[in-house]
């Protein structure tokens, strides 16, 4: 369970750093008080956009079977 819940805070925290790359708007920040808009490098939202993609990426691992490697 507890695998669970921190996949999922990654994935969410993968999809806002995704937000943040394509639009600077931080979702989290939004929502939860603060400034909302950020002003990063191209280098840096080149990196939030790779991050986000994989945290989409992982989405299916949360929904799918609990098998261990053998």
């Amino acid at each position: 369970m507890l695998r669970r819940i921190a996949l999922v805070l990654v994935i969410i925290g993968a999809i806002n750093w995704l937000l943040v790359g394509l639009f600077e708007w931080d979702l989290v920040t939004a929502i939860f008080g603060g400034d909302h808009i950020r002003h990063s490098s191209w280098f840096s939202r080149i990196i939030y956009i790779l991050v986000g993609i994989s945290g989409l990426v992982a989405i299916p691992i949360l929904f799918g079977r609990n098998e261990r490697a053998r």
